[in-house]
């Protein structure tokens, strides 16, 4: 780079730094200067933060675009009055709630924040094993998509649709590789900043331990861990527990390879402290500088993670309908309740709330937000509605316990092919039609299918059951709707959501 365009560039950064700093309030400029200090304090002092690198995980969402800005805030704040500024790197775990809208946001902030022609920043996406860096129209894998769409059939199959587990479960457990990668990629780390609390870091090692019991892998005392050996027990965890859900060679292409050697050990700077949560304290820096859109698909109050609220909105109505015999409506209502109050325990804004209750004001509202719904399942997970009923009805399993009860319900022309049915799903002989149904009509492959002919549904009681014990320990606690196994009625269950 010459001098002049180094200068340049220079000066176009100041003034990204002065419009940032004009929508910070007295207390965030407070604030900046405590981050500033304890980046410093963590490099070993100021003469040597240029050559600290510090990584920060950006979902998508409203709260961590905020902690992007305030990291690139106290990057752009050193450089203006030192000669050198840490290294900057963000990285997005890409999975099937990385939507449009999400991609069109993160590239909003890079841009307005003027990360990508920055040298001392690193925008980076994860795809299943694949690091590249970040570009608004990059496509999704094929092993990704494949590996998510699996994981959420055959979850939901052994669940009956239990949202937590067919959501969440594999992308609780994907964090452990995400983190392993790009912590350890290129010449790697110096810190990991989190914008989680203490209480929230001490939930998720709380939940690594407890999955941990029983497996052999050495979690039993945390404290004394370093940060290669936290990631290689949740890597562990990980393999156990895709042994249970898929049959040995049963996995899609690309689902866990081995950890990475390289070995690293960055500190943990937490800045939950400094940052706040509430839309409302920095409305104007999300929407005006950083060109942040909610995204209809995601509530309004859910951050680009393994859940969708529409989706799961959507499937609660479905199960309404066909499972418990009820209307659409109905489902839809108990979704609606749960999740405005955990929007108001959130602190979201109240315009906020309205807006995503008046989405479903009314049948006309409700069928547009179910055709967006289906729209969403078949672009993410290449499923239709046929598909999701299936799904939670869950037929497969325990040996084809509820085939019948559920082709009674949603297929009686194919009652005559009852044995026929069962048979194709022991891998026996039969018309070439009776399984391309079973295929059509579930969206699994036959083997998948066989997979689950042979498999139990998860008893979420049995601590034996690791699918069961990831999606109890969750290690976010934030409220759903579910139904109650035993009697059919709506819950309020945990999702993940920043």
């Amino acid at each position: 780079m010459s001098s002049i365009h180094e200068q340049a560039m220079n000066y176009v950064y100041q003034q990204v730094l002065q419009r940032l700093l004009s929508y910070f309030t007295r207390a965030e400029r407070t604030a900046l200067q405590l981050l500033i200090q304890r980046l410093i304090v963590a490099a070993g002092g100021i003469e040597r933060i240029g050559s600290f690198k510090v990584m920060i995980a950006f979902g998508g969402g409203k709260d961590s675009a905020y902690t992007v800005a305030f990291m690139r805030a106290a990057q752009l704040s050193i450089a203006g009055r030192s000669p050198a500024t840490f290294n900057l790197r963000i990285a997005t775990l890409r999975h099937a709630g990385i939507t449009s809208a999400v991609m069109g946001n993160i590239h909003r902030s890079y841009s307005a924040l003027f990360l990508y022609d920055d040298p001392r920043v690193e925008v980076l996406m994860v795809d299943q094993q694949q690091i590249r860096p970040f570009r608004v129209d990059l496509p999704f894998s094929t092993a990704g998509r494949e590996c998510n769409r699996s994981d959420m059939l055959l979850t939901g199959h052994m669940t009956a649709g239990d949202a937590r587990a067919t959501f969440c479960n594999s992308c609780y457990l994907g964090l452990g590789d995400f983190f392993a990668r790009t912590a350890c990629w290129g010449t790697g780390i110096d810190a990991l900043v989190s914008g989680d609390s203490r209480k929230e870091q001490k939930q998720y090692a709380a939940w690594v331990m407890r999955l941990a019991e029983g497996l052999e892998v050495p979690a039993s005392d945390w404290r004394n861990q370093s940060f290669n050996g936290v990631l290689k027990t949740l890597n562990s965890v990980g393999h156990a527990y895709y042994r249970e859900l898929y049959e040995e060679g049963a996995e899609p292409a690309g689902r866990l390879v081995a950890y990475p050697n390289k070995s690293v050990v960055p500190a943990f700077i937490t800045i939950f402290d400094l940052v706040s949560c509430k839309a409302d304290d920095h409305w104007p820096l999300l929407t005006d500088f950083l060109g942040f859109q909610f995204d209809d698909l995601a509530f309004s109050f859910s951050e680009s993670d393994c859940a969708n609220p529409t989706l799961m909105a959507h499937m609660r109505g479905l199960q309404a309908h066909y499972v418990r015999g009820r209307r659409y409506q109905d489902g839809i209502a108990e979704y609606l309740e749960v999740a405005k109050g955990l929007m108001r325990k959130k602190q979201m804004p109240e315009r906020l709330i309205e807006q995503a209750m008046a989405a479903y004001d009314g049948n006309q509202n409700i069928e547009g937000r179910r055709a967006l719904a289906s729209a969403y399942a078949q672009e993410a997970f290449g499923l239709n509605d046929a598909q999701l009923v299936c799904l939670l009805f869950a037929p497969f399993v325990d040996s084809g316990r509820t085939l019948e009860a559920f082709l009674r319900r949603c297929h009686p022309g194919m009652l005559v092919a009852l044995p026929d049915l069962h048979k194709a799903l022991m891998g026996l002989q039969v018309p070439e039609q009776v399984l391309q149904w079973l295929i059509d009509i579930s969206g699994l492959s036959k083997v998948g299918l066989q997979n689950l002919y042979r498999k139990k549904r998860v008893d979420f009681g049995d601590q034996t059951s690791l699918i069961a014990r990831v999606r109890a320990s969750d290690p976010d606690k934030r409220s759903i709707v579910t139904v109650d196994p035993k009697t059919g009625e709506a819950m309020a269950e945990i999702v993940s959501g920043r």
